[in-house]
């Protein structure tokens, strides 16, 4: 090889960043293979060794063996809570690339989810959606998940656990679906580490985000992490930039062996500009390229032409700035009982000033247009303090807890609502979004400030008893004294209404694990809990006299680990139903009453497995049947047997590792499946299912990996949830590509 030559391939291997050294090492043979041919005697090459990596072994995959926080305050382990326990850890959402909470939320086996501007992040689970899941932080629930939640970035989170069904024993009403609880990084005594990330890929979209953990002393630690997401859109639609600010701190106070004490701050603050409200059906013959994707008897279809279009007024958008500080404190009084802590305060500004009716209008081809300016001023104050004793009956080992709660919350909610211009499909001039001023928004009802008070007295058990050591028993109550003040103050007319509605709901669960063996475990639940027939912060004048309404759920399942751990598979079958949903009265269909019901019954199918040191599976499967029971609508339609909104039949997803032999690389395969959906409860718009595939190719160095990612490679176009009306359908992000780099010192 000429010395001019070989000097051009090591300066372009030097550009590329790949390690040179190996490189030559392996290549060296292949260029001393035709001066064999000339040589008159044997060459003896240096011999070249070349080592195999591996991915790590799978310690407890699934997250069986540990601690947690959302099934129980027992300090039970997934594998002893009778109910299914998901865990999405930081390094579960680095790997796959899960960048917000709305893509976190999607990972969850059996779940779908939508970035509805007025409910980013919605959730649906077990065949119910929105308010019927909640959402926590670090343990506490402010409120219905529809007003909390926003898609902000997942890197201030250390990990997401989920227990699917109801689970109002553990935080309070409207937890039918499932609880979410999101746990941020917090400060530890393990040692000083740095780590953080950047990324850039299509669409313009940045991320970065840094952590450092610090020890102050022995007793003593901090923590503070930053994140920061911006992008012209993550879903490619014009003029939907979009930005995500998160900050995490804490400081680690440990005292003795005995007591600790953990402050805490999170600032989360969030923006998408002319909210993207979904693609509007049109009429196909006034389609440019009249897509398939909707099935309904009327011809309205998808324009996959105007995929990126966004019809919403210049200066609509989305936002939010939350701050939230909590006080932990574990004191253990001795080696039976101890005490737990938790004081806490939320305060958050939210603004909605959307167009959130976008509807086709068949006489004019234009698309008439709401306007709605929507703002929150929430503030919210919780104590709570329980007592844990562990210690054996006999012979049996008991653990069990008890406490109370009590939380305050002040609401401010003024909304305007009216109507805008109209538009066209093809060639939208989308105007301006109305100021605040009360002359834009004229007529009763369309200028109302409403006012919320809320006090919430909650106290709680739980128990957990050995019957034998391999046979545990489960238990839990909870009695919640709701007490809400309403007052609705109508501008335009100069009147206020007020009302007072009080609740008393009593949830409670029993359950039973078995261990057929130390890594094989049965378990069967039955559990209740409450959910308001509409959020309750929001509860209109009217549906401020119904109850709550009333769920039960049966669940039994099995959890197992084999292979010496290297395979775990968890599966699960569940039967909800949810009765006194509003309905009309079928005597007097202009009657609303409760009386309707909700049935949801599936199966969850979860597995992790290790197949050799280099290939990693991961698989989740779930399908459920969702039913209304009983349920007649404005007119007397009966919806009886129809399905829900937005509850696909099936979904799956699956996610392949394979790490090289000769290199430091893992390529990486994500496929997630979800069957079609409906967008309204008379079953009459059809959203057909879908498929995505991504894949990602990572580099690891001494300390830092780079990875480079692909989203939905196949470019599907899809809907993925529906908007306010049953005819606009947001759709799934088109391909798009990232770079990134994760650090750790």
């Amino acid at each position: 090889m000429a010395p001019v030559a070989s000097g051009h391939l090591l300066a372009l291997l030097k550009r590329t960043g790949l390690p040179i050294k190996p490189l030559l090492l392996a290549s060296a043979s292949i260029w001393q293979l035709p001066a064999l041919a000339d040589a008159p005697t044997p060459v003896v090459l240096e011999a070249l060794q070349v080592n195999a990596t591996a991915l790590s072994p799978l310690q407890d995959p699934l997250h069986l063996d540990e601690q947690n926080t959302t099934g129980s305050r027992l300090g039970l382990t997934a594998r002893e809570t009778p109910a299914t326990v998901e865990v999405k850890t930081q390094q579960d959402m680095q790997v796959k690339g899960l960048r917000t909470t709305k893509e976190v939320f999607s990972d969850i086996n059996g779940a779908t989810v939508g970035n509805v501007p007025g409910n980013p992040a919605v959730l649906t689970m077990r065949g119910f959606s929105g308010s019927a899941i909640n959402v926590m932080q670090d343990g506490v629930r402010v409120a219905s998940s529809t007003l909390v939640t926003r898609d902000v970035d997942t890197w201030n989170y250390e990990r997401v656990e989920v227990l699917k069904g109801p689970s109002s024993v553990l935080s309070g009403e409207g937890a039918l679906g499932g609880a979410v609880n999101m746990i941020t990084r917090k400060a530890s005594l393990d040692g000083q580490h740095v780590d953080g990330m950047f990324s850039a890929g299509s669409f313009n979209t940045r991320r970065a985000a840094i952590g450092i953990n610090q020890p102050l002393s022995d007793t003593v630690a901090v923590r503070a992490d930053i994140s920061s997401l911006s992008s012209d859109s993550l879903y490619d639609i014009d003029h939907q930039n979009t930005s995500a600010l998160g900050l995490t701190g804490s400081l680690l106070y440990t005292l003795n062996d005995d007591l600790s004490m953990l402050f805490a701050i999170d600032h989360f603050d969030d923006s998408y500009d002319s909210a993207y409200q979904g693609s509007p059906l049109v009429a196909a013959s006034a389609a440019g390229h009249a897509s398939g994707i909707v099935k309904n008897p009327y011809g309205l279809v998808i324009d996959k032409s105007a995929r990126y279009l966004n019809y919403s007024p210049d200066g609509a958008h989305s936002g939010a700035r939350s701050t939230a500080l909590r006080w932990t404190t574990d004191y253990r009084l001795n080696d039976d009982w101890s005490l737990n802590n938790l004081a806490s305060y939320y305060t958050a500004r939210r603004d909605f000033f959307l167009s959130g009716e976008q509807t086709y209008n068949r006489s004019t081809g234009l698309l008439d247009r709401t306007d709605q300016r929507i703002s929150h001023d929430h503030q919210f104050w919780s104590e709570r303090l329980s007592a844990t004793n562990d210690t054996l009956l006999g012979d049996f080992r008991n653990r069990f807890t008890v406490g109370g709660e009590f939380n305050y919350t002040r609401f401010s909610n003024p909304r305007q609502n009216g109507t805008t211009t109209s538009v066209d499909p093809h060639n939208p001039g989308v105007g301006s979004f109305p100021s605040s001023d009360s002359n834009n928004w004229p007529g009763a009802g369309n200028n109302v400030v409403y006012q919320s008070n809320m006090d919430t007295t909650a106290l709680f058990a739980e128990d957990a008893f050995n019957l034998t050591p391999d046979w545990l028993w489960v238990g839990g109550v909870r009695y919640e004294d709701i007490d809400l003040r309403r007052a609705i103050n109508d501008l335009n007319l100069g009147t206020r209404q007020s009302f007072n509605p009080t609740y008393r709901p009593f949830s409670w669960r029993m359950g039973t694990v078995y261990n057929l063996t130390p890594d094989v475990q049965l378990y069967a639940q039955y559990s209740t809990a409450v959910t308001p027939v509409s959020s309750l912060l929001l509860i209109s004048t009217a549906n401020g006299g119904f109850d709550l309404s009333k769920g039960r759920s049966v669940e039994v399942g099995f959890k197992a680990s084999a292979f010496d751990g290297r395979t775990t598979v968890l599966g699960s079958l569940y039967w909800i139903r949810l009765n006194d949903i509003l309905t009309r009265d079928p005597n007097d269909a202009t009657l609303t009453i409760q009386g309707g019901s909700q049935v949801s019954k599936g199966m969850e199918l979860s597995t992790s497995t290790q197949l050799t040191s280099q290939l990693q599976l991961d698989l989740g499967v779930s399908l459920v049947d969702a039913r209304y029971d009983e349920l007649i609508e404005a007119g007397g339609a009966d919806r009886s047997g129809n399905h829900p909104v937005n509850v696909p039949h099936t979904t799956a997803n699956a996610a392949v590792l394979y790490r090289l032999n000769t290199l430091p690389v893992t390529l990486g395969a994500f496929v997630k499946h979800a069957s079609g959906f409906y967008t309204d409860t008379a079953n009459t718009y059809f959203v057909e299912g879908h498929t995505t595939l991504d894949a990602s190719i990572s580099y690891e160095l001494k300390n830092a990996t780079v990875t480079l990612r692909g989203r939905n490679l196949t470019n599907a176009f899809y809907g993925e949830y529906s908007g306010y009306s049953s005819t606009q359908v947001f759709l799934g992000a088109p391909r798009s590509a990232e770079l990134g780099v994760t650090f750790k010192f």
